[in-house]
């Protein structure tokens, strides 16, 4: 192929050799997919639905499950599609709009993550100072910087790969577009600006992992300084979730990148893709309702009101249809 105007689409790797395993993986993505949008689903309507859930932590986990729905949705329905029809194809047009979407989603992770532990920070080492720093304004101009930020992130990577000449094939070496694949098919060494733009995504990472790392050293310096036992459980019970999906995130998208060519395989390459990309986004909800009382208590109180209201519809439905036969 002479440049990138010639390919019409991409073929993407394969996750089994046979029809039946790829059967086991289009059940396996099934459940991981429903999980996610089950229990981020609950999340969102518990902490929207919950006034005294009304809180910047509360209102930034909604915004992180906001992106681990559009994360998951982004790379997952694709590749049920190709492996319950056996095919490899995606267009050029619906791979570009993964790339874009994935990398907006998993920046704004990154981002919201960041702002997460500023939070958990301010609450626990300067209480006092809680509600000047983080109002509702001052919440809402942090979460739309994140958002805003990962938008244009996602454009700037997005539009300068794509405007690469590809004259290596079309076939990638991973189940959705992700863009170090898509590099290894050009043949110009324009390529070069674009690993200039990630290692400069590498570095705002790094950053951000520094400055989650120095806030929990204050953090836990903070909580092993509160005399009573129960202070101190409550403040780890909030700041482990949070530590627990930064390390999940942070680790094995850092080793996607950065991991040594001599390591690499078709194999592991696939296994620390979905560790990164498919399930933290399932895992995310079980974390933060395991040890939050708050959140698991809304949690289950809007699922028993489901129950409720189909039990009292099903009763309703069941004495008309006893009124119409009599």
């Amino acid at each position: 192929m002479s440049n990138s105007s010639s390919i019409s689409h991409f073929l993407l790797l394969p996750l089994a050799d046979t029809q039946q395993l790829q059967l086991l993986h289009f059940c396996l993505f099934l459940g991981i997919s429903l999980a996610a949008l089950l229990g981020n689903g609950l999340i969102i309507s518990a902490v929207a639905c919950g006034h005294h859930l009304h809180t910047p932590m509360f209102f930034f986990l909604l915004n992180l499950a906001l992106t681990d729905l559009g994360s998951i949705c982004t790379t997952v329905p694709k590749t049920m599609h190709n492996s319950l029809w056996d095919t490899r194809n995606i267009s050029y047009s619906g791979c570009a709009a993964q790339v874009f979407f994935f990398h907006f989603f998993l920046s704004a992770e990154l981002a919201l993550l960041t702002v997460m532990c500023y939070d958990r920070y301010v609450s626990i080492c300067k209480p006092l100072h809680y509600g000047t720093l983080l109002g509702s304004r001052a919440c809402a101009h942090m979460a739309a910087a994140a958002w805003a930020s990962a938008f244009l992130y996602s454009l700037l990577h997005t539009a300068n790969t794509f405007s690469l000449p590809l004259c290596q094939g079309n076939a990638l070496g991973q189940f959705f577009c992700e863009i170090p694949h898509i590099l290894k098919l050009s043949c110009s060494h324009s390529f070069v600006r674009e690993l200039g733009l990630i290692a400069f995504g590498v570095c705002l990472a790094f950053g951000c992992f520094v400055f989650m790392v120095f806030s929990y050293v204050q953090i836990f310096r903070a909580v092993l300084r509160i005399p009573s036992e129960q202070g101190r459980h409550k403040a780890f019970s909030t700041c482990l979730p949070h530590l627990a999906v930064v390390s999940l995130f942070l680790s094995t998208g850092i080793f996607t990148y950065l991991k040594p060519p001599s390591i690499s395989s078709p194999s592991l390459d696939l296994v620390v893709s979905v560790l990164y990309s498919v399930v933290p986004p399932a895992l995310n909800p079980f974390i933060y309702s395991l040890r939050n009382q708050e959140l698991k208590a809304a949690m289950w109180k809007l699922m028993a009101g489901g129950f409720q209201k189909h039990e009292t519809t099903c009763k309703f439905l069941q004495v008309n249809c006893n009124k119409s036969y009599l």
